[in-house]
C-alpha cells in the first residue's frame, strides 16, 4: 500500500512529552491542553499537503450527509412542533448527562445527536409516541460511543429515568438507524474544524479558554436547532469567531473570513447568521429555565419491539418514512417504570 492509500500518521504514534510536560503547574493547564481535552482526535492528522486541502476535502464530505447551509426556520425539520422540540431537547438532554457518567469525549455525545436528527431527516415519530424519543437518544448514543470511544458500555449500561429498555429492543433501535442512515456514520462535526478556525482567526493570540467557549456554544447550538440545517463548518467557525468576540459586526467578520480563500460571500452570510443565532440562543438559556418533558406526560404503550421488526413505512422520494407504533402486545420488552 503506497502512502498516499495510508489514513494515519507515523509520527501520530511517538509520544510527544518533553521535559516541559513535567514542569506545569500541578493544578492547570495551557491553552494546548484545553485544546487536546475538548478536540482530541478530531485534530487533523494530515495526508494532505496543507490545512486548506484538509479543509476541502471536509467540505466536500459534508454534501454526502445532506447538510444545509442554514436555516432556522421551523418548517425545516421533523422538530417544528412544540411537543416534539421539547421531546427532543429532553432527549439531547439524556445524551448529554449520559456522557458525563460514562466519561465519554463531548464530540461523541455531540456524534450521537447527529444521528438522532439525521435519523428524524428521514423517519417521522407519530405524535403522542414521544417516549421513542428516548430510546432514540440510546440507540444514537450507543452507536456514537463504537465510533469515538474505547471503552463502550454494554446496553444494559445505558439506564434511562422512568425506563426499561431491554437489550434486544436497543440492538433493534442501532440496527434501524444504521439501516435508515445507510451505514453512513462517519458523520462530519464541528470538531474536526476547530483547530483549522482557531489557528486561521486567532493564530497565537488566542484569548484564554477560548476552545472551551468555543465548544460549549457548539454543545448550545446543537440543544437549539436540528443539526442538519446547519453546516458543521459554519458552526464551528460561528462558534469561535463568537468565543473569541462577542460583538463583531458583519463587515469585520467578512474581513476574518476573507483569510479562506475557498469560503464564498454566501458562506460568510451564513456564519454570520448562526453566529447571531449563538448569541441569542444563550440569552435566551440565561432567561429561560431549561426545558423538560414530566415523566407522566409520557407513557410506554406494549407492541414496540414487534413494531421495531414489523413497522410499516411509506417510503417515497423526497419523503420521510413514518415510524408507526402499535398498542396491542402486552408482552413488550420495554416497559414504564411506575413508582410507589
Amino acid at each position: 500500500m503506497g502512502d498516499s492509500d495510508s489514513w494515519f500518521c507515523i509520527s501520530s504514534l511517538l509520544c510527544q512529552e518533553d521535559e516541559a510536560c513535567f514542569n506545569k503547574e500541578e493544578d492547570g493547564y495551557d491553552d494546548d491542553d484545553e485544546e487536546n481535552m475538548y478536540i482530541g482526535s478530531s485534530k487533523p492528522c494530515f495526508v494532505f499537503e496543507d490545512e486548506d486541502e484538509y479543509v476541502e476535502d471536509l467540505l466536500k464530505r459534508e454534501v454526502c450527509f445532506g447538510y444545509k447551509g442554514f436555516s432556522s426556520s421551523d418548517d425545516c425539520s421533523s422538530v417544528s412542533h412544540t411537543r416534539l422540540k421539547s421531546a427532543r431537547l429532553d432527549a439531547i438532554d439524556w445524551i448529554f448527562n449520559t456522557r458525563e457518567v460514562f466519561g465519554f469525549q463531548i464530540r461523541t455525545a455531540y456524534l450521537s445527536v447527529t444521528y438522532f436528527d439525521r435519523f428524524l431527516s428521514k423517519r417521522h415519530i407519530d405524535d403522542g409516541k414521544l417516549w421513542a424519543f428516548r430510546l432514540l437518544s440510546v440507540a444514537c448514543l450507543s452507536l456514537a460511543a463504537k465510533m469515538e470511544e474505547c471503552r463502550v458500555p454494554t446496553l444494559s449500561e445505558f439506564l434511562v429515568q422512568d425506563y426499561d429498555f431491554e437489550s434486544k429492543v436497543i440492538q433493534k433501535m442501532e440496527l434501524l438507524v444504521l439501516n435508515t442512515l445507510e451505514w453512513k456514520m462517519g458523520s462530519i462535526t464541528p470538531f474536526a474544524y476547530l483547530h483549522y478556525f482557531i489557528n486561521k482567526f486567532c493564530g497565537e493570540s488566542r484569548p484564554k479558554g477560548l476552545v472551551s467557549s468555543a465548544v460549549q456554544l457548539i454543545v448550545t447550538i446543537a440543544k437549539g436547532i436540528n443539526l442538519m440545517d446547519i453546516r458543521p463548518s459554519i458552526i464551528a467557525a460561528a462558534a469561535v469567531l463568537a468565543a473569541s468576540d462577542g460583538q463583531l459586526t458583519r463587515k469585520t467578520m467578512e474581513l476574518k473570513m476573507s483569510l479562506m480563500s475557498t469560503w464564498h460571500s454566501k458562506d460568510n452570510e451564513h456564519i454570520y447568521s448562526c453566529y447571531n443565532l449563538m448569541q441569542d440562543i444563550e440569552n435566551i438559556k440565561v432567561k429561560t429555565p431549561k426545558s423538560s418533558i414530566s415523566p407522566n406526560v409520557l407513557s410506554i404503550h406494549s407492541g414496540s419491539q414487534d413494531v421495531l421488526e414489523n413497522a410499516p413505512f411509506n417510503s417515497a422520494s423526497g419523503t420521510k418514512r413514518r415510524l408507526s407504533f402499535s398498542h396491542s402486545d402486552h408482552t413488550s420488552s420495554v416497559n414504564k417504570i411506575h413508582r410507589t
